[in-house]
């Protein structure tokens, strides 16, 4: 199973990659929105996660240029320090599958990725 992770934090981007290949996933990752959508242009994973903010690119983006390229075929988790309302529910209405609020735990965020990733036909 491989799993594109999009996060402009590199502590950030190097912990989840390192937690998610500790649970047997194969990680792709991407330093912001635009390196995300390139790797979209060589690889289909089977569960995109991204941070909300990023430069180039946000992840709100990220989202509408995957559900328009693979409707709702890939399952998307969005990583964001902003909790606020609308922006939830921005995601979501965007196409957004899950949403965790920074901090998580990593703990969190592979049982939530196993659980989309089992979802999806």
């Amino acid at each position: 199973m491989t799993i594109l992770v999009a996060e402009d934090e590199p502590i950030m981007l190097t912990t989840i990659a390192l937690r998610l290949k500790k649970d047997g996933f194969n990680v792709i990752t991407a330093k912001d929105g635009k390196e995300a959508l390139d790797r979209l242009n060589e690889i289909k994973p089977d569960l995109i996660i991204t941070d909300m903010m990023m430069p180039y690119i946000s992840g709100l983006e990220v989202i509408q240029q995957v559900r328009k390229k693979y409707e709702e075929q890939i399952p998307i988790i969005i990583l964001s320090s902003m909790g606020q309302e609308n922006i939830v529910v921005e995601a979501f209405q965007a196409g957004a599958n899950d949403y965790l609020t920074k901090p998580f735990s990593p703990a969190e965020l592979t049982i939530r990725a196993k659980r989309l990733i089992k979802l999806t036909p």
